[in-house]
């Protein structure tokens, strides 16, 4: 039996490991407050510091909420940590291999841009939601295209999977995206870098749950 957390829609966190801990910690608490969708580890990790204690300490946040919790691109440390999967910057080259190395059931999540052959791609390979990046200019997303919205209607018309949004999505632009069809946002400094992250959080969830 399949027994990997889902991941269908709503608010998904991104969370970077190269912000003071103090205070990633404590913002993860607010937003965990809140229901999510799922809280990516990016991996954006500081040469000093100690990672893996940091890693350790955002599952258990995440696992005292059920929420799902992915590691980004890092595959291998999911043979360390009880992440529960994977997302990918690109599409990798191995797949089938990490699912029989890895030996356990994972979540898999896809980065795209306005090349369709990822949406494809994903359709024909179990992958368990998309992330269209970027759909605002973003610092946070500055290695990825502007996704055009035509790029995001097709990809709905090829493929039932969950599609999320992300890059530069914040509570002052939400109303542009009415058009598009998609089931969630991904969010990093729209909430970690916010003042108040609880009304940030009440903002994009007003949004998707209107």
């Amino acid at each position: 039996m399949d027994l990997r957390r889902q991941i269908k829609g709503g608010l998904y966190l991104v969370i970077d490991p190269a912000m003071e801990e103090a205070l990633l910690l404590e913002k993860l608490r607010i937003v965990l407050a809140s229901p999510i969708a799922a809280v990516q580890v990016w991996d954006n990790f500081p040469d000093d510091g100690n990672p893996e204690a940091l890693l350790e300490k955002v599952i258990v946040l995440c696992q005292e909420k059920n929420v799902p919790v992915l590691i980004n691109n890092r595959w291998e440390l999911l043979a360390q940590h009880v992440f529960d999967g994977v997302h990918f910057d690109q599409v990798p080259d191995h797949l089938a291999s990490v699912r029989s190395c890895i030996k356990r059931p994972f979540l898999v999540g896809i980065t795209c841009g306005n090349e369709l052959s990822t949406v494809a791609w994903a359709d024909g390979n179990a992958v368990d939601y998309l992330s269209f990046c970027s759909i605002f200019p973003s610092q946070t997303s500055n290695s990825c295209e502007l996704v055009l919205p035509e790029t995001i209607q097709k990809a709905r018309e090829m493929t039932a999977l969950p599609i999320f949004l992300a890059g530069g999505i914040r509570p002052e632009n939400l109303n542009e995206l009415e058009k598009l069809s998609f089931d969630g946002i991904a969010v990093v400094s729209g909430i970690m870098r916010a003042a108040a992250p609880e009304k940030a959080i009440s903002a994009y969830l007003t949004y998707l749950n209107p």
